[in-house]
């Protein structure tokens, strides 16, 4: 049932913002569970539900991302979901002597949707001692339990400077200025910020190039305008803010030797994501004892997770879970989530919820 429930979710991809068919088929099928506590379109088109004995009891939350890509669901957020609708179904049927929370967040992708929960205050309500979530990880065997006792995923912002020059007649450029030197200078010059030797994980930095706009198509003008536009990672937030820093000094410095004038834009920021050291040591003694193989990462991964802002106020973790190691990887556009993945990894997270210790 719930390999269908993933597949009814995939063939109707709601992009950050426009989860509607996903948050109703979820309050659907939740309050036919009959939660102690539901709240609908939480943040957006979020989804909280609450089991337990009683209200106030110290809680564990577990997280689903619920939105899709513009190309569909290639993250694997569909088999996020069903996990954890699976979850609720084995909740469901055993109330415990603490709360559970399940979290159905949107806006993932554009990393909105997790400040936009915390900020819904549904979750204040709540004694929530411990917050976790799973991602499906291409490239690993299937079912392995990745773990990382720190940074898990890396923190990122898009950035778009924009250049402002002076436009002119194509045939006297000398009259205006052009920013398509100061662009390609830009370009070179923020190759040297990056650093992503493995020897040295602690200093990861990383500048990727993904747009430029120069001009319009049309021969008689000398463009006077221009936008570059990057994406910035590190793996703490304080290497993050010292590669910005550095490049916004860059880009202002060349922008200055082509008599430009710069202004800049961040777009979809995301934090670090920071493990609880002690909460990954607890899950991995559970999911051992459940008969997982768990690996420790030995670096984060360079993608980045808006589950970053919950671990800013809560203890907790985000894990992996193996999707296979010959799966092509996440956003690829021939991507799907195995369902395979979907009983296993519900039962794993049930008795992470039901069994973890939390004080």
């Amino acid at each position: 049932m719930n390999a269908s429930v993933r597949q009814d979710l995939h063939c109707h991809p709601g992009v950050s913002g426009d989860e509607h068919y996903a948050h109703d088929l979820i309050v659907s099928r939740l309050r036919a569970l009959h939660p102690d506590a539901l709240h609908t379109h939480v943040g957006g088109y979020g989804v909280v539900a609450y089991f337990g004995v009683a209200p106030g009891l110290p809680a564990v939350a577990l997280r689903a991302d619920i939105d899709a890509l513009p190309i569909g669901h290639r993250c694997g957020h569909d088999g996020h979901t069903a996990t954890l609708l699976r979850v609720a179904e084995l909740l469901g049927t055993r109330r415990q002597e603490r709360g559970v929370l399940l979290v159905f967040q949107p806006e993932e992708e554009t990393g909105t949707g997790a400040r936009k929960v915390l900020d819904s205050g549904v979750l204040d309500t709540y004694d929530i001692r411990a917050f976790l979530a799973v991602h499906n990880i291409p490239g690993y065997p299937l079912h392995e339990v990745l773990l990382s006792e720190g940074t898990f995923a890396a923190a990122s912002s898009g950035v778009v400077y924009c250049l402002h020059g002076r436009p002119t007649h194509a045939s006297t450029p000398e009259m205006g200025v052009n920013p398509g030197l100061a662009v390609a200078e830009i370009v070179q010059r923020m190759q040297r910020l990056t650093d992503v030797d493995p020897t040295r994980p602690a200093g990861f930095r990383q500048a990727t190039l993904v747009g430029i706009r120069l001009g319009d198509r049309t021969f008689g003008t000398s463009a006077g305008d221009a936008e570059v536009m990057f994406t910035l990672r590190a793996f703490t937030n304080a290497a993050m803010r010292v590669l910005f820093d550095a490049a916004h000094r860059m880009v202002a410095d060349v922008a200055a030797g082509y008599r430009l004038s710069v202004t800049y834009e961040r777009v979809e920021p995301f934090s670090a994501t920071e493990n609880s050291p002690q909460v990954v040591g607890r899950l991995r003694a559970l999911a051992e004892s459940e008969g997982c193989h768990c690996t420790m990462l030995q670096r984060p991964f360079r993608w980045s997770e808006d589950f970053a802002d919950y671990l800013m106020r809560y203890p907790g973790a985000l894990l992996g879970i193996g999707a296979g190691e010959d799966h092509v990887e996440l956003h690829h556009p021939d991507y799907d989530f195995p369902d395979a993945l979907i009983e296993p990894t519900a039962r794993l997270l049930a008795a992470f919820a039901e069994n973890l210790a939390i004080v």
